[in-house]
């Protein structure tokens, strides 16, 4: 293994976390993400002998923590139509230095794939879960599967020894925002960890506006109104503000990318399925690591080659963002993750 180097962007950020996608499908076609109307059954995804291979994926991996990585987070699409994924996870879970080995998923392939997960190594899950009521799940992930589907995946994890699990809620007003309370109560008796998201304006085809960003002050005014919060102030985590009920039931996290950013703790790389790295969530273009993969280099070549490119890093598009950055060209949230 390669001694860590750990690289700094212009700004001064190390580079701690990278979300590795390891497919661009998913079986849902959620409003926010993967719109049916542009993912439609034409869509051009991406061919199998496109996507890096689990070898691959592991060599990058290993590369990575070599430069300061310590958590590692599998995401798609949707990670869990990934063939054999398990297979991915023991390489991963195998490799010295990797303190945090996680998984993002809609769910839906949890009570088939929780326990295999588990003995893999994986540690930790996070549930996408933008709604309790059955009606609505069906019309915001335009999904033949049912949210008792997704209800029954969270509970196999758990009983899979994934402990309480966290959930991630992209709040919408007008769409969801009316199920805040419900939401923190299902959370707060199962003895999950809620994320609140701000709706995001990432990729292209979201329909992204400002007036259905629901703040997440606003958020916390809501909660602290049912179940008085304080906050927790967890050094850890770089991207949410975590507040914990004073009743000892727990606590909760919101994530202000729109109203409050925080690109200046900002420490996470992205590579999409087909291995190109994008070092922001906005970005328009990624570097491509697959080419470089396959065209022989080393180890050493390619340790290099992510140095230079987060060195010259400078993301910071929450911060800069206007009126006109959501017309911009950016990379699809399908293809990176999220």
């Amino acid at each position: 293994m390669l001694g860590r180097m750990e690289p700094l962007d212009t700004l001064g950020r190390p580079l701690r976390a990278l979300r590795m996608s390891v497919t661009d499908r998913c079986n849902f076609r959620c409003t926010y993400c993967m719109p049916r109307e542009v993912f439609g059954p034409d869509h051009p995804f991406l061919p199998r002998e496109a996507l890096l291979s689990f070898e691959e994926l592991t060599r990058l991996a290993r590369i990575f923590v070599g430069l300061g990585v310590a958590k590692i987070r599998l995401t798609g699409g949707e990670p869990l139509l990934r063939r054999d994924l398990p297979i991915l996870v023991r390489m991963l879970a195998g490799l010295p230095g990797l303190d945090d080995l996680a998984l993002t998923t809609n769910g839906s392939g949890l009570p088939e794939a929780a326990v295999p997960l588990r003995a893999a190594g994986l540690k930790r899950i996070t549930v996408s879960l933008d709604t309790l009521k059955p009606d609505r799940f069906r019309a915001l992930s335009d999904t033949t599967v049912p949210l008792a589907q997704v209800l029954t995946g969270i509970e196999a994890a758990r009983a899979a020894g994934f402990g309480p699990l966290k959930l991630n809620c992209v709040v919408q007003r007008g769409v969801n925002d009316d199920e805040i309370l419900e939401l923190a109560a299902f959370a707060r008796e199962g003895g999950h960890s809620l994320r609140f998201i701000e709706f995001m304006d990432v990729g292209t085809t979201n329909g992204w506006r400002m007036d259905s960003v629901v703040g997440a002050e606003e958020v916390r005014r809501r909660l602290h109104a049912a179940w008085p919060l304080e906050p927790t102030d967890d050094p850890a985590d770089a991207v949410a503000r975590t507040w914990r009920y004073r009743d000892g039931r727990g606590e909760v996290g919101l994530i202000g990318s729109v109203t409050t950013p925080f690109c200046q703790g900002c420490d996470r790389a992205r590579l999409s399925a087909e291995g190109r790295l994008y070092t922001c969530l906005f970005a328009a273009e990624g570097l491509d690591l697959k080419g470089f993969l396959r065209s022989g280099h080393g180890d050493a070549d390619l340790a290099a080659l992510l140095t230079s490119r987060w060195q010259r890093r400078d993301d910071r598009y929450s911060e800069r963002r206007h009126s006109q950055t959501p017309g911009l060209p950016k990379v699809e949230m399908s293809r990176i993750g999220g």
